[in-house]
């Protein structure tokens, strides 16, 4: 019998005596809904280890048939995702420029000549030279190092891309990581890339396809290449921890690219060592003529080539000015191909020596002039439906400054929480999610009390001041679930803390208590607050602790396996409803026949059915997807808003509606439409929002929607900030890496957090919100 089975039914037993001591009260009045409502979550445990079973057949490893279908799925997957990149990196349009790449001339930085194979030389703008060149390192281990803006980045994607374009079955697949979320001081290298493989690609989790090792066969068996971008995007003092956890846990011959500013390379490997077996390439300085003709080519036939016939006619004549020193990088070259190349900006301005009297200036300018510019002729392409370009500069200077403020490049949406004071912290968070709940509270009551008449709303109107006394509950639950460490633990120690921070809970209670049930006795007040926290407890182990995850929700709800999904949520409805129905049953038999609704509605089955379509729909939003996509931003977000809905609904259906449906007193049976309102309102105000709200907490989406709404109230974001995000992104200001966005260039976002900024005025406020913009608002 496995763990999850004894912990199920060891729980059914200790429940099912405290449940014995708790009848011989014989105070039906007061305590029948609460032990009906235990008597349920004992059936339910009992339906529940069969779907904890299941969790035994997910765990056998994966076949080498497995393996190698799950490499080949990754390998289109991956290809699919750079290809769509590279197109709104405009990477092959007209073409990549020719940038020559050679070995590295600093002293100490690469490897034995013996250990890292033979000099390469090779031009990023081909594909095939570039698949060889990799292909002829021994170890095939690649460092590429250059000052910021040589395109380092643009040279790792075309390396990916070139060897999928080349790759044949069994070949490892190429997968690109952004480093900058990699924190040596907290994990491995290798448990950090388990880790974005299955955030990144979630599909690798479908265990039914792929079996449950997939991940670990995929490293193992040096099927991957990892692609890790912007060693120097780690704070200083983490690049040569780094740099030697890759030495450490990976073996040395693990297929792997590397990049990372020269300087801040040289400095990691004089504290750390070099990359074991690696060769180390950099760039040489763009030719003028070279950043010219590609301008050109992108540039469309007419009046507009004067512009840069000008400017080369210039350059020949003075081949040290500083517009001839600025287009030597790559960046500067594709930030005047988006300024002047695509737009009918005169490239002939950068003549202007006194305008521009260095390299620093035309740099300054063509970043200024990036965003309005390109915003301005989607604005012109689509007048309504795109950003206001000054609306658009404001929020992304905002969001750069936000950034720079986090000390990081990435810009992840479940992290948005820590940008707000009030959420930032796990006490604040506690009350501000406290606060809302509370009003959420005042408006339901409003609301209900409002449009409809319900009998004996004095006693319906007796619970809103019970209720806004539980939601202190919320303080300590999510503060102390915030002060908790996010390091992974088993099955009893997840039951311990949660059993601990419940009690803990519990201790906000009597308050509460004391006001629904004035002048019980003590043993009625105990059982009444040890009802709510062990219904906390259950919700806990359900969703999880109320406090941000480490990382969103990647299960997304599958129709691959319809039929076995089908059958299973058939066993959970049939079996919770027959047990459901054998509780009420046993209470009949008991002699609390009084305190049951009267009438001939099978309550037992209504709900036993609605508790086990609950059961059903929790399982299955939390089987392994089956989607062979890579995680975006706006399908994370989709997948974890999904996920946590679902699990709060499901959590505060289970534990709440039994209690909604014994409380509805008195009952009128020549009125049964307006006793069940009554009834869900008792239940609404009695539980549903404590478990609801917990389970919400378990999530990211709730923490990131509760941020995105104060941020943006603040004018910090748009309101729809993932269609802003979405927008920014295919016009090519930010680049897509996972669900995670960045600044297209680490300069870009420092030019933004930077440079001065006013605020925007109160009439600019409507822009936030255009109609409609092309993208799914989040």
């Amino acid at each position: 019998m496995s763990k999850r089975w004894k912990v199920t039914w060891v729980l059914c037993a200790v429940v099912a005596c405290g449940l014995s001591v708790v009848w011989p009260l014989r105070d039906p009045a007061r305590i029948s809904a609460a032990a009906a409502v235990v008597s349920a979550v004992i059936a339910l445990f009992g339906v529940l280890s069969v779907w904890a079973s299941r969790s035994g057949r997910s765990r056998a490893p994966s076949s080498s048939g497995q393996v190698a279908e799950a490499t080949e799925m990754l390998a289109r997957t991956v290809r699919r995702q750079w290809e769509d990149e590279a197109i709104l990196r405009q990477l092959y349009d007209p073409q990549p420029l020719p940038v020559v790449w050679t070995d590295c001339s600093h002293p100490g930085v690469s490897d034995h000549r013996q250990l890292v194979g033979t000099a390469v030389v090779c031009r990023a703008g081909d594909p095939q030279q570039l698949a060889a060149a990799f292909g002829s390192l021994t170890r095939r281990r690649l460092v590429v190092l250059g000052p910021g803006g040589s395109g380092k980045t643009t040279f790792a994607v075309l390396l990916l891309l070139a060897l999928l374009r080349t790759r044949t079955t069994g070949d490892p697949v190429p997968v690109l990581f952004s480093l900058s979320s990699f924190d040596p001081a907290r994990e491995s290298a290798r448990n950090w890339l388990r880790r974005r493989m299955a955030a990144d690609y979630p599909a690798l989790a479908d265990t039914e396809n792929y079996g449950a090792s997939a991940i670990e066969d995929l490293l193992t068996e040096h099927r991957l290449i990892p692609v890790l971008d912007g060693l120097d995007e780690l704070p200083a003092q983490s690049r040569a921890a780094a740099l030697a956890s890759l030495n450490d846990t990976l073996p040395a011959d693990t297929p792997l690219v590397l990049t990372c500013r020269s300087d801040d390379y040289v400095r990691a490997v004089t504290e750390s060592g070099i990359l074991t077996g690696a060769a180390v390439l950099e760039p040489a300085p763009v030719r003028t003529d070279d950043a010219l003709a590609l301008l050109k080519l992108a540039t469309p036939p007419g009046p507009r080539q004067r512009g840069w016939q000008a400017l080369a006619e210039h350059l020949d004549d003075q081949p040290q000015a500083p517009a001839a020193q600025a287009l030597t990088s790559p960046l500067m070259v594709a930030l005047a191909r988006s300024v002047y190349a695509d737009h009918d900006n005169d490239p002939a301005d950068l003549t202007d020596t006194r305008r521009f009297p260095t390299a620093a200036h035309i740099e300054r300018h063509l970043l200024d002039a990036l965003i309005p510019t390109l915003y301005g002729r989607a604005q012109r392409q689509r007048p309504n439906r795109c950003w206001d370009p000054r609306q658009a500069q404001r929020h992304l200077a905002r969001l750069a400054a936000g950034l720079h403020a986090q000390g990081t490049y990435d810009l992840m949406w479940w992290q948005l929480y820590r940008w707000t004071p009030a959420l930032a912290g796990p006490w604040r968070r506690a009350a501000t999610w406290a606060l809302a709940a509370s009003g959420a509270l005042a408006l339901i009551t409003s609301v209900v009390v409002a449009v409809q008449d319900v009998p004996s709303w004095s006693e319906a109107l007796r619970w809103f001041p019970q209720s806004v006394l539980e939601s202190f509950v919320f303080v300590p639950l999510l503060g102390l679930s915030g002060l908790a460490s996010e390091r992974e633990r088993g099955l009893l120690r997840t039951s311990a803390l949660a059993a601990t921070i419940s009690l803990a809970g519990g201790l906000v209670l009597p308050p509460s208590a004391w006001w629904y049930y004035h002048g019980a006795s003590g043993p009625v007040l105990v059982a009444a607050v040890g009802f709510v926290c062990f219904s906390q407890w259950l919700v806990m182990l359900g969703a999880g602790l109320p406090s941000p995850p480490r990382a969103p929700s990647r299960s997304r709800p599958a129709r691959q396996h319809w039929r076995r999904q089908l059958i299973r949520a058939l066993f959970l409805v049939v079996g919770v409803a027959a047990i459901s129905e054998t509780v009420f049953a046993s209470y009949t038999m008991a002699g609390y026949e009084a305190v049951l609704p009267p009438g001939t509605v099978p309550w037992g089955l209504v709900i036993g059915i609605v508790a086990g379509i609950s059961l059903a729909a929790l399982d299955w939003v939390r089987d392994p997807s089956t989607a062979h996509d890579a995680a975006t931003a706006m399908s994370s977000v989709q997948a974890d808003r999904l996920i946590s809905l679902i699990s709060g609904a499901a959590c505060a259906v289970v534990f709440v509606l039994p209690d909604a449906a014994l409380r509805a007193v008195p009952w009128v049976p020549s009125d049964p439409l307006r006793t069940t309102v009554f009834a869900a309102v008792i239940g609404v105000f009695h539980g549903g929002v404590l478990g609801l709200v917990v389970a919400l907490a378990a999530h990211s989406w709730p923490h990131y929607t509760l941020a995105r709404l104060i941020l943006a109230a603040r004018g910090t974001v748009p309101w729809r900030l993932q269609a802003f995000l979405a927008d920014a992104h295919r016009l090519g200001i930010l680049r897509q890496v996972g669900p995670v966005y960045q600044f297209r260039h680490a300069r870009l976002q420092h030019h933004l957090a930077t440079r001065p900024r006013f605020p925007a005025p109160r009439s600019d406020r409507p822009p936030d919100r255009p109609s409609p913009v092309p993208t799914t608002p989040v």
